[in-house]
């Protein structure tokens, strides 16, 4: 197929215009290089890439031209940046998905596969088991709210005019050439410097870490589906930042401490005291679900990033 990837130069897009560039597919990568490109040269050297903001509608347009498919993959991402701007970040969400459906309609593309997140459940994750995609969410902040807003205006859309859409919630991707917006390689980069590795609040918050081959093999398997799906891409498997900061400082043989800091305010309505996603949906559909372990994944990381530079010291 020709397939169109919005946001295609960040750490899940990159990863998946690989796999596809990979599987004989004519990939075509929208991205505003805001925050760098994480395509390897290979890949790029293999696709289409498009320089522009989602926001633009005739760009996205244009770009979708005989495209049989739309990964809606661009957004603003990491915490800290996302909280000092809801508007840009709200922005990109909305408008950026009215250009995607807009293009998908007119250039007669019959499927849209849009990255939502796992923050749309927000505190409705202190239920007893693994959220399912039934559970009643609870976006609070500006990402979550404009997430399920696209969930919502997406599926409105198949019931109306038929498009194929799915909607995937990505529960704490993780994996190598991440940035440091993201709490792993955080953490990695803090120990591989013997620096003290830095928990918000008491460290007992979890979280369910899906390795990033497992989130695009699952993607991979979903992106065929007729009709209008929400789906969970998760790992089931329930950690907390202590368990993280631990593992990462045996995987590096770091002499970092493990020290604890007050949350930023603006954080607040990120810092969810649980989460693990259920991906019982995601096997009855494609009969996969992640099976990568935190420490598997983890040790990946280590060698592919991190590795060589340390026997080089």
């Amino acid at each position: 197929m020709k397939i169109l990837i919005t946001g295609g130069a960040g750490f899940i897009g990159s990863n998946l215009a690989k796999r596809l560039v990979n599987d004989g597919h004519e990939v075509v990568v929208l991205d505003s290089l805001l925050r760098g490109n994480k395509l390897d040269k290979d890949t790029f050297n293999k696709l289409l890439f498009i320089k522009g903001d989602v926001r633009d509608r005739s760009l996205v347009i244009e770009a979708s031209k005989g495209v049989d498919m739309i990964f809606h993959f661009a957004a603003v991402l990491g915490v800290d940046i996302v909280a000092d701007n809801p508007v840009e970040t709200m922005d990109v969400e909305v408008i950026g998905t009215r250009n995607v459906v807009d293009a998908a309609e007119i250039n007669n593309v019959k499927r849209i596969m849009y990255a939502s997140t796992s923050g749309i459940y927000s505190h409705s994750a202190i239920v007893k088991n693994a959220l399912t995609e039934e559970v009643l969410v609870d976006p609070r902040t500006s990402y979550a709210m404009a997430k399920r807003y696209n969930e919502i205006y997406l599926a409105s859309h198949h019931e109306e005019r038929n498009l194929n859409v799915i909607s995937v919630r990505f529960f704490n991707v993780y994996g190598s050439n991440q940035d440091n917006r993201m709490v792993v390689p955080r953490f990695f980069e803090q120990a591989i410097e013997n620096k003290p590795i830095t928990v918000f609040g008491n460290g007992q918050q979890t979280r369910d870490f899906t390795y990033i081959d497992d989130t695009i093999e699952s993607c991979v398997r979903l992106m065929n589906l007729d009709g209008c799906h929400i789906v969970n891409i998760a790992n089931e498997a329930e950690w907390n930042i202590n368990d993280l900061a631990a593992f990462i400082k045996k995987t590096t043989d770091s002499m970092s401490k493990i020290t604890y800091i007050d949350a930023p305010k603006n954080r607040y309505d990120y810092e969810v005291e649980r989460r693990v996603g259920s991906s019982e949906k995601l096997m009855e559909l494609t009969g996969y679900k992640p099976l990568t372990t935190l420490k598997e994944g983890l040790d990946r990381i280590y060698q592919y990033n991190y590795a060589n530079q340390l026997q080089l010291k």
